[in-house]
């Protein structure tokens, strides 16, 4: 469960991969199969008599609601999804007359919109027009009370895209997700039964990779695995993703092996290869790459055979064929213009350069191998798939996952774009270095970049520098600014929680955050709590940030987050609610003006962070 707007890019890239090494291969995206399903009038129906087992003492106002409402959302489930699929715009109009669909409690939300003279909510995010922005939000708040119902009645652990994921992150021991498989399954576990079933009787594979990139995607796809396991033993399964490269690097629970025949470290085109050529006979075991197997006395091994990876010049162009592309679902969670790009449109996913540039960052897994083996293609190669891929799919939106796109490759893709005249619309993660003059930025613009990403982290020039980010918040403001300028939004990830940060350092950060919309640098931000990892300079070397590790318990299963003592000793997590709740309100465009000591509930003190800084600073760019 990642997103249900667009696929998520790694089943494309290695379907594009292999076809390009002539290997026939088909992808499947049952993440979004699962909640098509569910979100039928077929699913409803079965999730009506799971809501009504529910002791009546112990059912809640989203039952309740969802039970007295039970018809209409029977009778606009099917016409909901069509409009948000894209396929009956003209049902907006009755969205809109907040009699069509039925309200739950998720709907209460608009009570925190200001009215306008008319008693609309809505009106300052969409005024009269908006109509079809307007009527996606209500579908989207109807949605999410289905999904409330779902966790409530089913699986108290589901979520649209981070289902289970407290079992499976960070998990030392595999015991949680041992017993959870174990249990008898439910409503969701059914239906994911049948459709990965369909699947493999569709697509008769001799072998099945589960892509997991995060926590959320591990439950279900070892309930995939298990269904394959159970009733077709012949076709090998091989899990991988972005929560193996990061979690499972050292691995010794067998258990998984229930599941799963092999499990794969890194990029995954050559230890593909290399699993593919072993399993038709012409690789033997010991020459695997990078794959965990288990032996057959019961352990688990690393085979680690050196052969290279697959130059990213060459890994081919991804491909979406297969994939329902019309059946992915607009939604509209967030009315701030940016921050709405990652529920709102299909994107085609793709990579500018493989790894980061920078890999100097703190806090980051800069020693494994999506971080720190930095490769880029040519501006050529990168039009060429755009080119192909527009082909393709018939849509010309593209969101580059790239760590840290590189200023570089950017400006040469930027001229090419416009070379061509490829009018594809366009958005990314960048570092806010100084590379970014106000020139290049509109020169991105004009070859189609929409917005930009990137990370300002804790706005603390001492703490920025401790993390060795490469920038200042000075240079970060006049560099947000030149993308804002030329018509680009700009989103920054924030952190807070970092070694040795002091409740003063996350005042005066909130301080430059404030500046920071107030000067239209940014539109969108998002305060992350820091997490220390295994593979990251900070979980390394501890004492170079002033902090001493828990050790990790035994386990065998997922190694990733370390806690640690800071002697700060500061409440983060206290500390942390004021800063999300500011940075909403600021995406709204409520209290940017306000003492920034206003959104905490404990006494802090004065920001020393002059109330100008900013604003001083983009004067003497």
């Amino acid at each position: 469960m990642t997103q249900l707007n667009t696929p998520y890019p790694s089943t494309a890239y290695l379907t594009g991969f292999l076809r390009s090494r002539s290997v026939p291969a088909f992808q499947e995206d049952l993440a979004l199969a699962l909640v098509l399903r569910l979100l039928s009038r077929e699913g409803l129906g079965q999730l009506l008599d799971s809501a009504q087992a529910v002791p009546e003492s112990k059912r809640s106002d989203t039952l309740h609601s969802f039970i007295s409402e039970h018809a209409r959302y029977l009778a606009t489930i099917d016409r909901v999804i069509a409009f948000l699929q894209g396929r009956d715009s003209t049902l907006a109009h009755r969205i809109n007359t907040r009699g069509y669909l039925p309200e739950g409690p998720r709907f209460a939300t608009l009570d925190a919109y200001p009215d306008d003279e008319s008693g609309d909510p809505l009106a300052w995010a969409f005024g009269s027009l908006g109509l079809q922005d307007r009527a996606r939000h209500l579908a989207t708040l109807y949605l999410n009370d289905l999904a409330d119902v779902l966790s409530q009645a089913v699986d108290n652990r589901f979520e649209f895209v981070r289902y289970a994921e407290s079992i499976a992150a960070s998990q030392h021991s595999f015991d949680p997700l041992a017993q959870a498989l174990a249990a008898p399954p439910n409503l969701i576990d059914q239906t994911l039964a049948d459709l990965t079933r369909d699947a493999v009787l569709r697509h008769q594979p001799d072998v099945v990779l589960l892509s997991v990139p995060f926590p959320g995607s591990v439950y279900a796809a070892l309930r995939i695995g298990q269904t394959i396991k159970a009733q077709y033993p012949q076709v090998r399964v091989v899990l991988g993703g972005g929560f193996v490269n990061t979690e499972l690097r050292e691995l010794t629970e067998p258990r998984v092996f229930d599941f799963v025949d092999f499990v794969t470290l890194d990029a995954g085109e050559r230890p593909l290869l290399a699993l593919l050529e072993h399993l038709g006979g012409h690789r033997s075991r010991s020459e695997l790459v990078r794959t965990f197997v288990r032996e057959s006395d019961g352990t688990v091994r690393l085979v680690q055979h050196t052969a290279p990876d697959v130059p990213f010049e060459h890994v081919g162009t991804p491909t979406w064929d297969g994939l329902p592309l019309h059946e992915y679902l607009s939604l509209l969670d967030m009315l701030n213009p940016m921050n709405r790009l990652w529920s709102d449109g299909r994107w085609n996913k793709l990579t500018v350069a493989h790894g980061c540039y920078w890999k100097k960052c703190s806090f980051c897994d800069v020693s494994l191998d999506y971080i720190s083996r930095y490769e880029a293609a040519s501006a050529t190669v990168l039009a060429d798939r755009i080119e192909a891929i527009v082909k393709e799919t018939g849509q010309t939106g593209f969101h580059f996952v790239d760590e840290a796109a590189p200023p570089k490759v950017l400006k040469a893709l930027a001229h090419e774009l416009i070379q061509r005249q490829l009018g594809i619309s366009w958005w990314g993660n960048v570092r806010f270095e100084k590379s970014f003059t106000p020139e290049l930025c509109q020169l991105l613009a004009d070859s189609g970049c929409i917005a930009i990403s990137g990370g300002l982290e804790v706005a603390s020039d001492r703490l920025l520098k401790l993390m060795k980010k490469g920038v200042s918040v000075e240079q970060v403001a006049r560099v947000t600014r030149a993308f804002t300028d030329a018509g680009i939004l700009v989103h920054a990830y924030l952190m807070y929680g970092f070694p040795t940060q002091t409740t003063q350092d996350t005042v005066d950060a909130l301080e430059y955050v404030r500046q920071l919309f107030e000067n239209g640098c940014i539109q969108s931000g998002f305060f992350h709590r820091f997490a220390c990892t295994v593979h990251s300079p900070v979980g390394q070397d501890p004492d170079a940030y002033g902090v001493t590790l828990q050790p990790l318990p035994d386990g065998g299963f997922a190694r990733n987050d370390v806690a640690f003592i800071d002697p700060t000793g500061t409440d983060h997590d206290r500390l942390g609610q004021a800063l999300k709740k500011a940075i909403y309100n600021f995406m709204h465009g409520i209290g940017v003006d306000s003492d920034v000591r206003s959104w905490f509930d404990v006494r802090v003190p004065k920001p020393t962070v002059g109330r100008n800084r900013i604003a001083k600073a983009l004067a003497q760019n």
